[in-house]
């Protein structure tokens, strides 16, 4: 078949540089560079982001100078021998007594649509949280409390004292008349613990936990120093003079002893929840007998008081 039309072959045809196609632009060649270079413009700063630069460096500066301050009042009050002296802080600090009116606990356990607040706590018989009754009976003057004492199935027979350890409620209300459920459940667990909102919380665990949970319920309000050195001795309570070791309780005696040489109570003048934990505390490791002076006084203004001698007849 003959062919259509011819076409001149190109792979032989030599390119000279003069005789490049005009049809397109020239373009500079980019692997060279020019033997002049000019440097490139600067660009202006703007105005407005030097001053931001500077606000930022001024506020660095600052937050800086506010973090060395901090650690160092940290550091005062953390350290043992400091020259801090807290008793000056402690004497004004604004204590609510106990005798005033009740606070709103739907402020502190939030509002349930006027539903009564239940608090359930699960305790092991064989170690009763001596601390959470003494709190109950003082919560008792403050609030109208329905309160009850159940059996768990995994626990085989409980004292009689401990079933009654809430008395007997000789006037029966409707439910609603009361402002807050108190509900025992003596349980085969190995530490107290506690909800109020069943649904919708996680159970807190642990004897001084829980007191200060419920002492809460006072509405008493502390400031930071106080706060801390309360939850120190219920710490100190639990773990040392009720769990530890003879020398530890020893050790913590003599603290005690010091400390309530300077007052009337562990901390302030007020009663707080660390004087019913540590109370309890010796009285269910039977070191209050061998106690120095000052911690023997003040038990005995402990036991004067209604809701710790009520307990009381649960150690004999």
């Amino acid at each position: 078949m003959p062919a259509m039309y011819t076409v001149r072959p190109l792979h032989s045809a030599a390119v000279l540089p003069g005789h490049l196609p005009t049809c397109m632009y020239p373009v500079p060649n980019l692997h060279r560079a020019p033997a002049t270079a000019a440097p490139p413009p600067q660009e202006e700063v703007d105005p407005s982001l030097q001053a931001l630069e500077s606000r930022q460096e001024e506020i660095l500066k600052r937050l800086y100078e506010l973090k060395s301050a901090v650690d160092g009042l940290s550091k005062m009050i953390q350290t043992p021998d400091a020259d801090f002296d807290v008793t000056n802080i402690i004497q004004t600090d604004e204590f609510s007594p106990l005798t005033t009116n009740g606070a709103d606990l739907d402020l502190m356990l939030g509002k349930d649509y006027g539903a009564l607040k239940d608090v359930v706590i699960n305790a092991n018989p064989s170690l009763p949280p001596l601390s959470l009754l003494v709190i109950h009976s003082l919560l008792c003057e403050r609030y109208k409390i329905l309160s009850a004492v159940h059996t768990h199935s995994s626990v085989k027979s409980v004292p009689e004292n401990l079933l009654k350890c809430f008395g007997e409620q000789t006037k029966k209300q409707p439910r609603h008349e009361y402002q807050l459920g108190f509900t025992l459940i003596w349980k085969d667990v190995p530490k107290p613990q506690m909800k109020f909102s069943i649904q919708t919380m996680c159970p807190i665990e642990g004897e001084g936990n829980i007191a200060r949970f419920l002492f809460s319920l006072f509405g008493q309000k502390y400031n930071a120093v106080t706060s801390t050195l309360i939850d120190s001795w219920v710490d100190t309570a639990i773990f040392q003079l009720k769990e530890g070791s003879s020398k530890e309780r020893g050790a913590v005696l003599r603290s005690m002893n010091a400390a309530l040489g300077k007052s009337s109570w562990l901390v302030g003048n007020e009663l707080t929840v660390a004087d019913v934990v540590a109370w309890c505390a010796l009285r269910q490791t039977g070191t209050a007998n061998t106690a120095p002076a000052n911690v023997q006084k003040w038990m005995k203004s402990c036991e004067n008081l209604a809701p710790f001698s009520s307990v009381m007849k649960l150690l004999k």
